[in-house]
């Protein structure tokens, strides 16, 4: 019976249990509110409401801009591209400004003085009279770096001066005039136009002045973007669009009590809010609360003079809304003519359109205090809250060749002259290559590993290409290769995953695909020196893999499968599809005329064919590869890459040709050394040595030193042995000589 039972039961389906599984990987991010990794929690489910600080647009952008913008847009990327959430991203731009009043209104008065065409002798005294408040500026800078600045502006200055004021007025040369002009007016421009500025700027009231340098600097600025391949804000703020929300927000600050009007400027009070239960003051800093240092910066060049400090009922209050002077740009409000202060545009901007809490807030390192610390300040003191940014993500800093790089040093350099010498996706890679959050340093080492990086990946697609174009089975039989790149293939993408969930780590991420290439192209040489076919569909899913991930971090443009662009990412595909089925017909065609060509010996025809692969296809954008028993192997390849790798190849042979000419010379050299050598008497050799012997016997022999004391017999003994050695040289040369002789007379005599 129970036998039966047993039969019944196994004739039903048994229990089934569900694996353990694995939980997964969740996103952190280093948030500068805890300075720790958090979990990434969005507010709204798969939502995302992300503010970033935008350029204040006075000046060229420069790698210091590129360096917050780009590492912001690869985590923008990878949220949006990889986690799949759906990110609303705006941003500012920051139109208002002393920075932007103090630069508009210079460039104005600098312009008005030219304009005037002062006679030389003007320029000269006024540079001069220029020079006197910048001296003493000078001798008051405290920093070290700043004074460095300003010393280096003086010197230039100074030299120009004396170079202008040599020539007379009946110069002979009057180009030279003309250009010794133009140098002192541009390294004489920061003295100038700040002497022209304490002079006149108060007379400055047409407020387009004040407008037209940041549409300028913007309009650089979104073309800069672009050549970086930044993608554009969902939404972008401009301060001078948001006055009417500037001065709602304002007067909601005050009607809570948090802030105060004096003298027709209004002020929020740091104490105040404080001392609050609710609220806490300088959340991402709060040891830099009482830096007056770093309060003033933050305050403005405009807004630290006497009178304004005195306005404050604490030194670490600051302005959000400022009286504005004359010479300045006003619009009307409740407390008098005046402008925003730099700390509210932000937290006004970012709350009309993402709200009382934002999930994200990014800016940059330099920015924490005072500008957002007061960010937060204000926007949880108008929504009476505790949380209006969850995570703040701060970009780390750019150092130029390990030096500080600052704009108002002017140590920098723009993104213009970087993309002059680099690539977008090179730089990009660059920055790829390093943490976003870690200080980063831009030099020659830095972008070489980038390079290094762009050519081993575009190698490894060029080749995967290659493979695919040939002719394979639609399937083949996994062997052990094949299992291991598998597996293989499997553990990396798990290590990019687990490295984008840990603080979207791209340096760790980049570290996983450049191995997962490395084994990839183990797997390909182990199939190339065995003559077998290579499994087409893994190579095409492991190139794929990569190629997506390189677009989703930005550093590939188009819609193509496989690889970096060809010809432009609009025209890549369809170029290589077009050209290549004839390419691969040419270099077949070839390959047959050169094995002809071998076994008949015609080097021309050799020589020929090199011609066209070294020479002819690289202006083309082609490399062609030539494998000893295989195949040639042809790659689209960008045209500049290719004329710079053969640059880089005649450079190499070049030096290799002159190394081997200057070792032939400084063989020549000691041969003919060692000639001269044998020619001489060795009742000669020490006679010219006066500077060593005073007196030498009858053979030549030295017997006293310079000072005509006699030579020891340790020193005698060492010069006799050099006096044989040459003895022995010498009537070698005379045998050989008396040798050469007896041959050119047994000729004659024939």
């Amino acid at each position: 019976m129970a036998d039966q039972d047993q039969a019944r039961r196994k004739r039903t389906q048994p229990t089934w249990t569900p694996p353990a599984g694995t939980s997964d990987t969740p996103l952190k991010l280093y948030n500068s509110l805890t300075r720790k990794k958090e979990v990434f929690v969005p507010q709204k489910g798969r939502r995302v409401g992300w503010y970033s600080c935008g350029p204040t647009v006075y000046d060229t952008s420069h790698m210091g801009h590129a360096r917050s913008y780009i590492s912001f847009d690869i985590l923008r990327r990878v949220m949006k591209d990889y986690f799949n959430y759906d990110v609303l991203y705006a941003m500012n731009i920051t139109d208002i400004d002393d920075k932007i009043i103090k630069r508009a209104r210079q460039n104005y008065l600098l312009e008005q003085y030219l304009d005037k065409k002062p006679s030389r002798k003007q320029l000269l005294e006024d540079v001069q009279t220029a020079m006197q408040p910048y001296r003493l500026k000078l001798e008051g800078e405290t920093d070290p770096d700043k004074k460095a600045m300003l010393q280096r502006i003086t010197n230039k200055v100074e030299e120009a001066l004396t170079k202008l004021g040599q020539v007379t007025d009946n110069s002979a040369e009057p180009s030279k005039d003309e250009e010794l002009t133009k140098v002192l007016v541009r390294d004489a421009r920061d003295p100038l136009s700040e002497w022209l500025d304490s002079m006149h700027g108060c007379e400055v009231t047409d407020n387009s002045i004040f407008t037209k340098l940041p549409q300028h600097f913007e309009q650089e600025f979104h073309k800069d973007m672009d050549a970086l391949n930044v993608l554009p804000a969902d939404v972008l703020t401009r301060v001078s669009e948001y006055i009417p929300e500037v001065i709602e927000y304002v007067q909601t600050i005050i009607d809570k009590g948090y802030g105060y009007e004096s003298n027709k400027s209004v002020y929020f009070d740091t104490t105040k809010f404080d001392g609050a239960d609710t609220h806490f003051y300088a959340k991402l800093v709060p040891e830099a609360f009482g830096d007056s240092k770093a309060m003033l910066e933050g305050e403005g060049d405009l807004s630290i003079s006497q009178d304004r400090l005195s306005e404050k009922r604490s030194t670490t209050d600051f302005a959000v809304w400022k009286a504005s002077k004359p010479g300045e740009p006003s619009w009307d409000s409740p407390w008098g003519m005046g402008r925003p202060g730099w700390h509210i545009e932000c937290s006004v901007m970012a709350s009309s359109i993402l709200g009382e809490s934002l999930d994200i807030h990014t800016g940059g390192y330099d920015l924490k205090f005072p500008h957002h610390d007061n960010e937060i300040a204000q926007a949880e003191a108008y929504y009476d809250n505790d949380h209006w940014v969850r995570y703040f993500l701060h970009s780390g800093h750019l150092t130029i060749e390990g030096c500080k790089m600052s704009k108002s040093l002017k140590n920098f350099i723009t993104i213009q002259e970087a993309l002059s010498k680099y690539s977008s996706r090179q730089l990009r890679l660059g920055f790829l290559l390093h943490s976003w959050k870690d200080t980063l340093d831009y030099s020659a080492d830095t972008m070489g590993t980038a390079l290094k990086y762009e050519k081993m990946i575009n190698e490894f697609f060029l080749t995967v290409k290659d493979v695919l174009r040939t002719d394979a089975p639609p399937f083949l039989k996994w062997d052990k290769p094949e299992l291991q790149l598998a597996e293989s293939f499997q553990q990396r993408k798990e290590g990019v995953h687990q490295a984008l969930c840990d603080n979207i780590d791209t340096r760790t991420a980049m570290d996983q695909m450049r191995e997962l290439v490395w084994d990839s192209n183990v797997y390909l040489k182990e199939k190339r020196d065995a003559r077998q076919q290579p499994d087409h569909a893994l190579l095409r899913d492991i190139a794929a893999y990569l190629t997506r991930m390189l677009k989703i971090f930005g550093a590939i443009e188009g819609e193509e499968l496989i690889g970096f662009p060809v010809g432009g990412s609009s025209q890549a595909a369809n170029l290589e599809e077009t050209v290549m089925p004839y390419l691969s017909a040419m270099a077949e065609f070839r390959e047959t005329v050169r094995q002809v060509a071998r076994q008949h010996k015609a080097k021309d025809i050799l020589q020929l064919c090199d011609e066209l692969r070294d020479d002819v296809l690289p202006q083309l954008g082609v490399r062609l590869e030539d494998h000893e028993g295989l195949p040639p192997v042809v790659k689209l390849v960008d045209k500049e890459t290719l004329l710079k790798e053969r640059e880089e190849k005649l450079r190499i042979e070049e030096e290799k040709r002159r190394q081997k000419e200057e070792k032939q010379r400084k063989q020549q050299e000691l041969q003919a050394a060692k000639e001269a050598k044998r020619r001489i008497p060795p009742s000669e050799m020490f006679l010219k040595d006066t500077d060593k012997y005073s007196n030498f016997d009858d053979t030549g022999f030295p017997t006293h030193d310079k000072e005509g004391k006699e030579l020891s017999k340790g020193q005698q003994k060492k010069l006799r042995k050099l006096y044989d050695a040459q003895e022995k040289l010498y009537n070698e040369f005379v045998k050989s000589q008396q040798q050469q002789d007896g041959l050119v007379n047994g000729a004659e005599a024939k």
